[in-house]
């Protein structure tokens, strides 16, 4: 038994106090871990102080520096990092019926990787379809050139086909780029690997579709040209045989089979081991380049950074506000259980940050109101603990016999309250626009946390105090008097 666990288990009397010992060092641990990963420059200061001094010193200057710690920035969304919303009216006239889905979905990529290459770490780019108008609802958090982003976004998709360089011509290219200077390279646009976009573009696609070989089953992606289309295509194919065809979709790649013979009447097939999904989206990209799917900015709007910080600083001062509030509650009332909550609490508020950075959300106005919502859930959970607690001690009941009845009967309300919050944002989230899913996001996250500070947390904690002192106290607990 290590002297720690002496320590402890002299004081309060506790069987098995080792591993509740260790269980509370591990929580405390995870909890200062997700501190440095929320605020990383408290380490990094003192990494850098460490470092310093280490290099002054002669023998311990062969030593390798102390890390920095893994810093990434919270994610923030348009409401709160500033930015530009725009709204989008898609023309659909030249479309038949039964495509506008895939149409609006094929264009819907199209934009989001546009954006993209635009430097947008997370774009929302959302189909939204009210009775005969179907629009685009971009985001672009952080970005401030409203014009450039319209210009880039409201190009219709192009789609081209292109020809294998030869050997001697890619590396002629490559040569040519590696003898230019760092700044002429950024510059530098010419494709080594594919000619220039051939007589065969989009226009003449008339369909991409989604097959399924008859012998492997594997997914396919079917193509149909029109027939000046299909002249071209056999044209392309014959001149190509046993080299790769690339297809181009706003000038980047998206598909590059090898020709294996000549194709006639139209008609054909690229394979290679698509998996479904993958298959599924270059026929989107296909007919979206194919299909003429023009769009009309409606609505512009660009949100200034000020504004945002405005908001994001009033939202961490509700925040704040609320938890201390819960905080003071807890404490008043329920004495050294609602200081165990709190505590447990704290652990909480680090973890479900430090997971908003990992994953990372994107926060919100709605996704901060989602997190201070799931506090008081977590809060809810304790208040039940608690509040069973005291039933068995006024009952007569031993203080450990009364914490293991606290939790074990009001586990079921906890779990089956958490289990409906939980269907109910994954509701909200499967159905519902981007702030909607961002509140259920952080509401949902927030929650499985909660269950894990308010049952496993909560209870090592108070295991770890409880003992013969304690229990000769019931009045941190909030009983002054046992029945008699």
């Amino acid at each position: 038994m290590s002297f720690a666990t002496k320590i402890f288990s002299g004081i309060f009397g506790q069987k098995k106090m080792s591993q509740t010992v260790w269980i509370a060092v591990a929580i405390f641990l995870l909890a200062v871990l997700a501190a440095f990963l929320i605020y990383p420059l408290a380490w990094n200061k003192s990494v850098d102080f460490l470092n310093a001094q280490k290099n002054e010193t002669p023998f311990l200057k062969s030593l390798p520096n102390i890390p920095q710690f893994y810093n990434v920035p919270f994610r923030l969304g348009l409401d709160l990092q500033g930015g530009i919303h725009l709204v989008y009216e898609a023309d659909l006239s030249n479309i038949d019926k039964d495509k506008y889905d895939e149409s609006m979905q094929g264009v819907r990529d199209v934009i989001e990787r546009r954006v993209n290459l635009f430097g947008v770490t997370e774009p929302l780019v959302q189909v939204d379809n009210a009775g005969n108008h179907h629009r685009l609802i971009v985001e672009l958090a952080g970005i401030k050139d409203l014009h450039q982003a319209i210009e880039m976004i409201g190009e219709t998709p192009s789609l081209d086909f292109r020809e294998q360089r030869s050997e001697q011509e890619t590396q002629e290219i490559i040569d040519r780029y590696k003898s230019l200077s760092a700044e002429e390279q950024k510059k530098f646009s010419e494709d080594p690997y594919f000619k220039e976009p051939s007589a065969l573009t989009g226009k003449y696609l008339k369909n991409a579709v989604l097959q399924f070989d008859q012998n492997t089953n594997e997914p396919q992606v079917g193509l149909e040209f029109d027939g000046e289309g299909a002249k071209l295509f056999e044209e392309l194919t014959a001149k190509n045989v046993g080299k790769m065809l690339a297809i181009y979709l706003d000038g980047a790649p998206i598909s590059t089979p090898r020709v294996e013979e000549a194709i006639t009447g139209g008609k054909a097939q690229i394979s290679g081991n698509f998996k479904y999904d993958e298959a599924k989206e270059l026929v989107q990209r296909l007919n979206a380049g194919a299909l003429p799917v023009p769009v009309t900015l409606i609505n512009q709007q660009s949100i200034g950074a000020s504004l945002g910080e405005k908001s994001l600083n009033q939202s961490l001062k509700a925040a704040l506000i609320g938890i201390l509030a819960v905080a003071i509650f807890m404490i008043l009332w329920y004495r050294l259980p609602g200081l165990v909550a709190v505590l447990a609490l704290i652990v909480y508020t680090l973890i479900v940050l430090a997971v908003f950075k990992l994953i990372p959300v994107t926060l919100t106005l709605a996704g901060i109101a989602g997190f201070v919502l799931s506090v008081g859930m977590a809060v809810d959970a304790n208040i039940l603990i608690f509040e069973r607690m005291k039933e068995e001690l006024r009952w007569g009941k031993s203080l450990g016999g009364a914490l293991e009845e606290g939790f074990n009967r009001a586990w079921t309300s906890i779990r089956d309250s958490n289990v409906s919050s939980l269907i109910t944002c994954a509701v909200l989230f499967w159905l519902g626009t981007s702030i909607i899913k961002g509140f259920a996001l952080t509401l949902a996250i927030g929650i499985l946390i909660s269950m894990f500070s308010a049952i496993f947390a909560t209870r090592n904690f108070l295991k770890l105090i409880m003992g013969e002192w304690a229990g000769k106290r019931l009045w941190l607990f909030g009983i002054k008097k046992r029945p008699e």
